[in-house]
């Protein structure tokens, strides 16, 4: 932080924190939930509130970017910072006795508040709101999203027919809304004609608003009921949003009526949807569902290897090794450790090795030491499936114990860096090949078992903090 007077370093901190964020997260993702948002800071830095339009965006922001806020802000101001969320101060004529609520009132209760409108219709966007980037062509392709890819390429070359509706599900930054993009291009390319939109399902719900207020629901859905291609992002946004939903289905019902297709993509299968309509569940769940999975050691060296390529640097196989050794959760964090080692590189006039790296990305090495232990998966393991600590070491057999035993090997095979016989060890003493075997039992099962993947993906993210 610069030296300036008190007010400066208080605007300074706020600043320097959305700067980071904004090299850390996808763009739609930054200027949709990050960029709106504005702060009280401290004059001792040490508490930080920060103003949220409405209570919808303060819930999302609480739950997906507090922590993160939290630890960027700690960083930056070299001492613990707290974090509270507010509600922005409305400006304009305050109401006195509540008048009855209407429909679109009801329906404001659903999404992020819309500015007063400059006279322009929804249905009037031509745009399709892809990124020309993200194409099949520059997707690395591996085991963890090999059928998705390929379900992918067969909807864009085969609209309307076999998987309608694709459903795409798996953890943050694995890849699912780069499948999309690549889906519209790859349909763009072929037919230029073609009537495709991306969207994110929180501007679906914003639309939704704005025709309530507009009253231009003939131009809703003359939009999104017209389309051969729509291509929706993170539908568990929709949950509790009952009007939303029911305009979802409407819009569904109509698109697969006329042969058009849609695409989606979510943070769990169709059925772990929480507060989302039976009817609409049954409708994701229609076509094919498909898993993205964390990707692989090999898939995450080719990642970094074309991503470095890309940014017209050679990145040695064996520092690729090395990185991607360590940064095994999804694909955006391997990005942001390419991004934290090329400018390191560049920085110190160095050439790229496994020194470097180190150097570069120690922070997040020493977290990930700090936080992911074999004793730490066993007791988390433990807990999830209610039996005792003591039962991950003992000889006990029965189905209730292996089973989350096995688990705990898996997942200390692939969240930390022991070797088989440590793991072994760490498990009473146990064989290497016992480790082996249940490591690639839980693996073969993963890709089979929806159930036991969404577990996996649970105790992964509680792992990772």
């Amino acid at each position: 932080m610069s030296q300036g007077t008190p007010d400066n370093l208080q605007h300074e901190l706020w600043l320097a924190c959305v700067e980071r964020l904004a090299q850390d997260m996808p763009e739609q993702q930054f200027n949709t939930w990050i960029r709106p948002l504005t702060a009280r800071v401290a004059d001792d830095l040490t508490r930080v509130t920060v103003l949220v339009g409405n209570r919808f965006k303060m819930d999302w922001v609480r739950t997906q970017y507090a922590a993160r806020i939290t630890a960027v802000l700690s960083e930056l101001a070299e001492n613990e910072v707290v974090v509270e969320l507010a509600l922005a101060p409305r400006e304009g004529p305050i109401r006195s006795t509540p008048a009855p609520r209407t429909v679109q009132e009801q329906v404001l209760d659903e999404a992020p508040e819309v500015p007063t409108p400059e006279p322009a219709h929804v249905g009037n966007d031509p745009k399709s709101r892809l990124n020309p980037v993200l194409t099949f062509a520059n997707l690395v392709e591996g085991s963890a999203n090999r059928m998705a890819r390929a379900a992918a390429m067969h909807v864009a070359s085969s609209l309307g027919q076999l998987y309608n509706p694709l459903f795409i599900y798996g953890g943050v930054g694995l890849g699912k809304t780069h499948l999309m993009h690549a889906i519209g291009n790859q349909l763009l390319a072929d037919n230029p004609k073609a009537k495709v939109l991306y969207i994110h399902a929180e501007q679906f719900v914003t639309d939704v608003v704005k025709s309530y207020q507009r009253k231009t629901f003939d131009e809703f859905k003359e939009r999104y009921h017209s389309l051969d291609l729509l291509l929706i992002d993170d539908v568990q946004f929709f949950a509790n949003k009952d009007r939303t939903q029911e305009e979802f289905f409407n819009a569904f019902e109509a698109l697969l009526a006329k042969k058009s297709h849609i695409v989606m993509t979510s943070d769990t299968y169709p059925k772990g949807l929480a507060d989302i309509h039976e009817r609409l569940v049954s409708r994701f769940d229609s076509g094919l569902t498909v898993a993205i999975e964390p990707p692989e050691l090999e898939m995450r060296v080719a990642i970094l290897i074309n991503k470095a390529e890309a940014e017209n640097t050679v990145m040695p196989e064996e520092v690729a090794f090395f990185v991607a050794k360590n940064v095994r959760s999804n694909v955006r964090e391997l990005e942001g450790a390419l991004r934290k080692i090329l400018a390191y590189s560049r920085f110190n006039q160095k050439e790229i090795s496994i020194q470097l790296a180190r150097d570069a990305l120690k922070d997040l090495l020493s977290i990930q030491n700090r936080q992911i232990s074999v004793e730490n998966i066993q007791k988390t393991v433990a807990d999830y499936y209610k039996i005792k600590v003591a039962d991950m070491y003992s000889k006990k057999r029965p189905a209730s114990i292996a089973r989350p035993r096995q688990i705990a090997m898996y997942l200390a095979k692939e969240l930390t860096q022991k070797s088989l016989p440590e793991i072994g060890e760490l498990f009473g003493g146990r064989d290497h090949t016992t480790v082996l075997h249940a490591v690639r039992k839980i693996t073969a099962e993963r890709a089979q078992l929806t159930e036991l993947n969404q577990q996996l993906h649970v105790l992964e993210q509680t792992l990772k903090g």
